[in-house]
């Protein structure tokens, strides 16, 4: 850390401190070894481990309807603690599965903890549901949207063990809150690593219509805070999403900010507005960016038999990490995750285009935006899965990027924006 600029240690261990603190519920709970959280998800829900059995396995949890509750007040309230898990990734003590997390850098690859923050988000919302003398459940329950993943920790050690831990934190009447946090032993003792926030909803056994979750109570004025923020989470969401620009003009401020660089980019020795000229030590939007293309295989595939979200958010940070690399000329850290949305499931079998685009620079920071969608080949139609926002930092100082047209000026607002916020969080 001492070969790095002051800005980029200070980025990296100023945590999530804002956040309510959570009482300790680890007492009286086993980790689970990370290798088991997927088996236990396809035990809960009946999913086949066999892609020829899936249908006929599907098929068997349509009778599971009659087990779903009628109105949210016919199911059991349940405690913060009842949903605790806590699991361990043992890079240090089994070496033997320290490869699959392993990159070039000789750190972990932060794709594979998406993944593995997906799986164990879903499965402390099994545990919240479950339901006593019933083994499988008849809850579909997906991850509709990543609110926010905070890092504090610049590098991720392969050699030494992960546990996360998690709890639901805040349920509405179908969908449910899930906190996380993720540490790495350090000389005998667990020191923070990450906190991520992830929004679960339920669904019937056939993935077609919202099904109702048990509410959650609270046991301390610390719990109470923490059911609060999950409120003002939701209502920052519905915020967000009303002032869109896909949906709302930019303010006067942005609209000043847009027209500002316009007139930084006119060429003053001709009397056009069509003649622009790039900037000193700046790139245009247009040559900040990188695609690439996933064949959805039934490797790839979830309990429900859709490719798995973690998947998707590992090739997204992947290619977002990629499109960082090119444009800063060095290696590039995460910051934060924020705001991804699962618009829709990619079936397996789907072409997955994915573009990476550079929205936003400021000093040592890259704001990036991969956009994900499936191409059919029959039709020729495009449809939008996800759009993933992601921030990283360099070791150097970047380039500014320089948007051209009114479409990459809203791109340009849009990644300033989801910057701002997060620099509030951190």
């Amino acid at each position: 850390m001492r070969k790095l600029p002051s800005l980029l240690a200070r980025t990296l261990t100023s945590g999530t401190s804002g956040s309510p603190v959570l009482p300790d519920m680890s007492e009286g709970h086993l980790p689970i070894h990370v290798n088991n959280v997927r088996s236990r998800l396809r035990d809960i829900v009946g999913a086949s481990t066999n892609w020829r059995d899936h249908v006929q396995a599907m098929q068997e949890r349509k009778a599971l309807h009659t087990l779903l509750a009628k109105q949210q007040e016919d199911l059991p309230p349940r405690r913060m603690k009842d949903s605790y898990l806590e699991v361990i990734l043992p890079l240090g003590s089994q070496p033997e599965i320290r490869e699959k997390y392993l990159n070039v850098h000789n750190s972990v690859r932060f794709g594979r903890i998406l993944e593995d923050l997906d799986s164990l988000g879903v499965l402390i919302c099994y545990t919240h549901t479950k339901q006593e003398m019933q083994p499988r459940s008849p809850l579909s329950i997906v991850t509709a949207l990543v609110d926010k993943i905070n890092l504090c920790k610049k590098i991720i050690y392969p050699d030494c063990d992960i546990k996360f831990t998690g709890n639901v934190s805040w349920v509405g009447r179908t969908s449910m809150e899930v906190k996380m946090h993720m540490l790495q032993l350090h000389d005998g003792d667990y020191s923070p690593v990450l906190d991520a926030t992830f929004v679960m909803v339920a669904r019937d056994p056939e993935n077609k219509r919202p099904a109702f979750v048990n509410p959650l109570v609270t046991e301390s004025p610390e719990e109470e805070e923490i059911f609060k923020q999950g409120e003002l989470n939701k209502l920052k969401r519905i915020d967000f999403s009303t002032a869109s620009l896909l949906k709302m003009a930019p303010t006067a401020e942005e609209r000043k900010i847009i027209h500002d660089i316009f007139l930084n980019t006119l060429d003053t020795r001709t009397v056009s507005f069509r003649s622009r000229k790039l900037p000193p030590n700046s790139v245009w939007m247009e040559d900040a960016k990188l695609k690439g293309l996933q064949i959805c295989h039934p490797q790839e595939r979830n309990i429900f038999n859709r490719i798995f979200g973690g998947f998707l958010m590992r090739k997204a940070f992947e290619l977002g990490w990629a499109t960082a690399c090119s444009y800063g000329s060095s290696r590039p850290f995460i910051v934060s995750v924020d705001d991804i949305m699962f618009q829709r499931p990619v079936e397996v079998g789907s072409l997955l285009l994915l573009s990476g685009q550079v929205c936003y620079t400021e000093k040592n920071y890259i704001q990036v935006r991969v956009h994900s969608e499936v191409y059919d080949a029959d039709t020729r139609e495009h449809q939008t899965t996800n759009i993933f926002h992601f921030t990283f930092i360099s070791e150097n100082e970047v380039p500014q990027v320089v948007p051209k047209t009114y479409g990459e000026s809203m791109l340009y607002l849009d990644g300033k924006r989801h910057f701002a916020a997060i620099m509030k969080d951190i």
